[in-house]
This record gives structure tokens, C-alpha cells and sequence, in this order.
């Protein structure tokens, strides 16, 4: 591969023992990087608190305002990063997820709130794709690229050990206040601020910008857009997103009206906070024997399984709003931590430096587009009261579980066709 002459193709240089140490470095904090991100203390409440503040169709739109601008931003992100270095993107997003922590805990309108949801979409774009080019850069830089699964699956666990922190802390938190998880979010990307100025540039990602112009990097994304297993890839990477930001936006309306019948309607943050632990930690515990998983049944059904699952899920909570199917929704990321990791390992050595970001970017990209377009149409299925009621989330959850579905035939009938889990000279011919 392309990455591997930048490492290898040439003399030694009296730099290396540096660049390596710096490498080592950057590998060493990576893990800690995606913990102090993912420390996002609002994640369990910030549906309840915005139709508190506003409406549940505000709520909506609230987060239909963040993912436009992250799928704004998403491309250019991804260019900036190949062009402008990892390092510098990456302290880009801990700054604006800063800004926009602190709006969501200072604002009180709608205005100020969509502002925020724009810095921590700028937040989100500028580390997509980002953040696993530096680690599987700076692997490759110490000629330890056959890592990459392992230290995928280590940075994995990093990010869901965060997020079942935060997930409970930020719940009881807002029980106090519900500003405080805001407030704790902008300390935590203030850490991951820290982590990031202590990252060193990949020697593979500072030679991009002079590999051949803006034409050369054109037609390598090209190329790659037409590579049946990166094809593939991208689409069923996309689909997974949309599906597991559906259950993340309306998990918490749905454990909120499944309250509603045991008496504990006003714990539903705790509630919600608690559920989004268990969740994480599940994600946690199924990423210790994921790799022996993919190992025994392959890539392509353990990605496959990882997409019913999501579909599942939905049905489930499409079916009733008895408070027992609030337990389906601590399954949320078991499809995450049974596919992403295994994703990034696949499609990194297939893509060369100067388009590695813009790949991933560009993927985020549609997944974004795709979800920001169906939640607008989900917008107008609800009604101006203040909470979200369950016949309206059933009527909005069958038709992703029909949509999913009809995906899942097509995934399945082209992965037959397909070498997913075999890596191909044809796979890299033009990359």
C-alpha cells in the first residue's frame, strides 16, 4: 500500500527513532482522547430537557439542527484533515465542542440552542474519520498496521466506559439541575483539548498535500467509490448509523411514556441515565470476545447480524411501550462494538493518506444527510404538545423497521457476490 512505501520505501533516517517515539506517543494517548469526548453527560437526558425547555417537536428539530451542520461540515472536515494535518483537525473539534457544551448549559431559547447544536456538530464532524486515520497512521508509521483491530477494539472500550459514565452521572445530575451535564460536558472536551496538543502529525499524513493535487486526490476518491467492498462497506456503515441515532433519539421519549405506567414518570432521567449505562457497559462487555467472534463466523456475518439486531430493536419497541421492553434499549450498541471496530480495520489499509479522511467524512456525510432528512419528515408526525406520545413514536418506528428490513435483503443478496472479509489485489489495484 501507498501508506506503507511513505514508511518503508525509504532510507532510514536519523529522525526515525523520534518518529517513532512520537508515534508510540500518539497511540499511547489515543484511548484517552475518545474517553475525555465521549464523557457527553447529556446523552441520557437531552431529549427530556429540550422538550421541558421547548417542545418534543423542538426536540426534534434541536437535533435535526446538529446533524445538518455536522453533514455540512463533514466533507470539508475530512478534506481539511488530509490537507491541513490530523493534529489540527482534531484540536478544531475539541474547541468547538467546547463552545458548544457551554451554550447548551448557558442558553435558555431555542436560537442559543441551535447555535450550540451547530459547535458540537462542527465538534463531530472535525474528529469523524479523523481520529482513526491518526491512530492507523501512526501505527503504520511504526510498521505496526496489523494492530489496527486490536487497538480499534482498545479505543472502543475507552469510548464506552465514557459514555456508561457520563451516561449515569449526567442522569442524576440533571435531577439537581438540569444544566449540569452540559456544564460537565464542556470540562470533559476541555480534557480532550489537553490529550489533543499532545498529539504528534504522522509522517504519512504530512506528505499528502504534495502527492499530486487536487486532481490526483479527485480521482483516488473516485476510484475507491467504485470498490465493491468499500461500496459495501459504505452503505451498510451508513445504514448503521441511522438506525442506531433512531433508537438514540427516541429511546428516551419511549422510556419516558413506558414510565408512565409504573409511576416512576418523574425519575425518567435517572431512568434514562441508568439504561444508557448498562447500555455502554453491555457495548463494553461485547467487545472482549467480539474479535473471536469475527474470527469464527467472518466479517460479513458478523456485520450482517450487527444490522438485525438494530432492526430488532426498533421492532421491539414498535411493537408495545410496556415498561419490560425499556430492557431491549440496553442492547443499543452491541451492534456498534460487533461492527464498527471490524469496519475501520477493513477499509483503512484499502485507502491511501491523501484520501483516508475524506472517505470517512464522506460517509458520515450520507449516514447524516439521511437521518437529518428522516427526522424532519418524523417532525411533522408529532403533535405541539410538550412531550412526545407513544402512538406517534410506533407510527415513526414502523416505518424505519420497514425501511430496515427492505435494506437488510439487499445487504445480504450483494454480499454473496462479494469477498467482504478477503482483501484482494483487485480491492487496492487503483488505490
Amino acid at each position: 500500500m501507498q501508506d506503507e512505501a511513505r514508511t518503508t520505501g525509504s532510507s532510514p533516517s536519523k529522525g526515525a527513532p523520534a518518529i517513532t517515539a512520537a508515534m508510540s506517543k500518539n497511540i499511547t494517548l489515543y484511548p484517552w482522547f475518545k474517553f475525555f469526548q465521549n464523557l457527553t453527560f447529556w446523552q441520557a437526558i437531552w431529549f427530556l430537557y429540550f422538550q421541558n425547555e421547548l417542545s418534543a417537536a423542538d426536540a426534534i428539530l434541536l437535533y435535526v439542527v446538529f446533524d445538518v451542520a455536522t453533514t455540512i461540515l463533514e466533507v470539508p472536515s475530512g478534506h481539511i484533515s488530509d490537507r491541513m494535518g490530523r493534529r489540527f483537525t482534531l484540536i478544531t473539534s475539541a474547541i468547538t465542542g467546547i463552545v458548544g457544551a457551554s451554550l447548551l448549559a448557558l442558553g435558555h431559547s431555542f436560537a442559543i440552542f441551535a447555535v450550540a447544536q451547530v459547535f458540537l456538530g462542527a465538534s463531530i464532524a472535525f474528529s469523524s474519520g479523523t481520529d482513526s486515520a491518526l491512530l492507523y497512521e501512526s501505527l503504520a508509521s511504526t510498521k505496526r498496521q496489523n494492530e489496527i483491530e486490536q487497538q480499534e477494539l482498545r479505543a472502543w472500550r475507552f469510548t464506552f466506559i465514557a459514555l456508561a459514565m457520563s451516561a449515569l452521572t449526567g442522569g442524576a445530575l440533571a435531577l439537581h439541575l438540569g444544566i449540569l451535564p452540559f456544564a460537565a460536558g464542556a470540562v470533559a472536551f476541555l480534557c480532550a483539548l489537553c490529550v489533543t496538543l499532545g498529539f504528534r502529525e504522522p509522517p504519512a499524513a504530512q506528505t499528502t498535500a504534495d502527492q499530486g493535487g487536487e486532481y490526483i486526490h479527485a480521482m483516488s476518491l473516485r476510484v475507491t467509490l467504485k470498490t465493491p467492498v468499500l461500496v459495501w462497506l459504505f452503505g451498510l456503515s451508513v445504514l448503521m448509523y441511522v438506525f442506531s441515532h433512531i433508537l438514540f433519539v427516541f429511546g428516551q421519549p419511549f422510556i419516558l411514556e413506558a414510565m408512565k405506567g409504573t409511576g416512576l414518570e418523574g425519575e425518567a432521567p435517572f431512568v434514562s441515565g441508568v439504561v444508557s449505562t448498562l447500555m455502554m457497559i453491555l457495548s463494553v462487555i461485547t467487545s472482549l470476545f467480539a474479535l473471536s467472534l469475527r474470527r469464527k463466523i467472518g466479517l460479513p456475518a458478523i456485520l450482517l447480524l450487527s444490522f438485525a439486531i438494530q432492526i430488532v430493536l426498533i421492532g421491539a419497541l414498535a411493537l408495545t411501550n410496556n415498561a419490560f421492553v425499556v430492557a431491549f434499549l440496553f442492547l443499543r450498541m452491541v451492534p456498534n462494538s460487533l461492527s464498527r471496530p471490524f469496519i475501520m480495520a477493513r477499509i483503512q489499509p484499502l485507502l491511501s493518506s491523501d484520501i483516508r479522511a475524506t472517505y470517512m467524512s464522506l460517509q458520515s456525510f450520507v449516514g447524516r444527510l439521511i437521518l437529518a432528512g428522516t427526522l424532519f419528515l418524523a417532525s411533522f408526525a408529532t403533535t405541539d404538545s410538550d412531550q412526545m406520545h407513544y402512538s406517534e413514536i410506533q407510527w415513526i418506528l414502523g416505518w424505519y423497521l420497514l425501511g430496515g428490513l427492505l435494506c437488510f435483503i439487499v445487504l445480504a443478496t450483494v454480499a454473496r457476490r462479494i469477498k467482504i472479509g478477503m482483501i484482494h489485489p483487485s480491492d487496492t489495484h487503483a488505490l
